[in-house]
């Protein structure tokens, strides 16, 4: 919740930079380079795994049927976790960074990180490990290899003296993409699978479907990365071949959004009513919205316009943020009554934090993608100077700030309510915390 804060306040101010760059320039840590590199980091490595791992330490013993063991390893290794970010997040303050884009962090701090995250593992591990049943739910799949990838992907990105010019940069995007893909996307898909039946009571459509889902991105994510490096000096092989996968990711991303659909056939009033329902259901939306989008964007027809612009920042966000993180707010408000013991106080703050967020993304999401269209356009445009590309997106950048302050305000509603909810203050209700519909106006129980 406090990395979800921080990196809401360091994205808003690098927001407001972009079309106030004179404001708050009095200290060196809010310059636009250090103040977005805390934002992404403190996402990347705060409020992301934080959330997902949190939330797979409640799945995965209860699909397993058996007690989550060695969960002291988990605290011990959320301390060192912590511990590092907050020494990461201060050494990039203080101008000290490797210069990758989400490798930044210093790889010695790294080595806490690599530390950290084996002992969060473990607990899942040994319970995995002890389970006392046979068959094993997509969700575990997908959990399970998530903390097999997140390592191999961090130590081999992050391993010193390794990676040197172009190929360094071919590491930066392959670990760049494949942290979302192989690591986000993973423990987020594995919520929408645990948590959408769970809600509406009954089981997924299609076991099968679920499987070449899991398959599908477990084989073709890996080189996706790739098309960012479109039109440098890389072998043009490496670059077909990510644009191919890509393309191939529509295979997976198809048979999750048709078991999702095909589950909640006859279940669709249920998201008027739960709160889990409708941020997962629409952060699952946004999955095949943000990876329909990504493929596409990978053909070079596409690339050759969108390369280098603001149109690449709304497609990460729109991953990230309208899924990962939805997804995330969901599982959290159906997790969080089942640690404390205790009903969310007051409904009625969940559903402005809904739509706070909501609408905050998607103005974010259509501010970026039509001024990085046309910011594309305008650069590929030889007879216009290249100030033209960044004067017309200004308008577009200010729509990217208002999105982004709306967030930050949800956010901050999200986080009053949390609190409420573990100090025990509010009233104490004995029913859920349900969303309710009374002439056509929205109530909150």
């Amino acid at each position: 919740m406090v990395w979800l804060l921080v990196a809401s306040a360091a994205g808003l101010t690098a927001s407001i930079k972009l079309h106030n760059p004179d404001w708050l320039v009095q200290q060196a840590w809010l310059s636009f380079g250090r103040i977005r590199t805390i934002h992404l980091n403190a996402v990347a490595y705060g409020w992301a795994p934080m959330a997902g791992l949190g939330v797979a330490l409640f799945i995965i013993p209860r699909l397993l049927k058996t007690p989550l063991m060695g969960a002291r390893y988990a605290f011990i290794g959320a301390v060192l976790w912590n511990a590092a970010l907050i020494a990461g997040l201060g050494s990039v303050g203080a101008g000290i960074s490797d210069g990758l884009e989400w490798l930044e962090i210093p790889w010695q701090i790294g080595t806490l990180f690599a530390l950290g995250g084996a002992l969060i593992g473990l607990p899942l591990v040994f319970t995995l490990v002890n389970r006392k049943v046979d068959h094993l739910y997509v969700s575990v799949w997908y959990m399970a290899c998530a903390l097999f990838w997140l390592p191999v992907l961090f130590i081999v990105a992050k391993f010193p003296g390794v990676h040197v010019g172009v190929e360094q940069a071919t590491m930066n995007w392959w670990f760049g993409h494949n942290v979302l893909g192989l690591f986000y996307t993973p423990l987020a898909l594995a919520s929408v699978y645990y948590f959408l039946p769970k809600v509406i009571g009954r089981p997924i459509q299609s076991y099968n479907l679920s499987l070449l889902g899991f398959w599908g991105l477990a084989f073709f994510y890996g080189q996706v990365g790739g098309h960012h490096l479109i039109g440098g000096p890389v072998p043009g092989w490496m670059i077909t071949l990510s644009i191919v996968q890509s393309m191939m990711m529509i295979i997976p991303v198809a048979a999750f959004t048709v078991n999702q659909f095909q589950t909640l056939q006859g279940y669709l009033a249920a998201f008027r009513y739960s709160p889990t329902l409708r941020f997962v259901g629409l952060g699952g939306l946004m999955y095949t919205v943000s990876s329909v989008q990504g493929s596409f964007e990978a053909l070079r027809s596409v690339n050759v316009v969108t390369h280098f612009t603001h149109y690449t920042v709304a497609h990460a966000h729109l991953g990230l943020y309208g899924f990962v993180s939805m997804v995330f707010f969901g599982a959290m408000y159906f997790v969080m009554p089942r640690i404390t013991a205790r009903e969310w106080p007051f409904p009625w703050l969940i559903s402005v934090h809904f739509w706070l967020v909501s609408l905050g993304i998607a103005i974010y999401f259509i501010s970026l993608t039509i001024g990085g269209w046309l910011q594309g356009e305008a650069m590929l445009d030889a007879a216009r100077p290249f100030m033209d590309s960044v004067t017309l997106t200004l308008p577009y950048l200010k729509g990217r700030s208002v999105g982004g302050a709306m967030m930050v305000i949800g956010h901050l509603v999200f986080a009053a309510h949390f609190m409420l909810l573990v100090l025990h203050r509010g009233p104490q209700r004995d029913q859920p915390a349900l969303f309710r519909h009374f002439f056509g106006r929205e109530a909150m129980s």
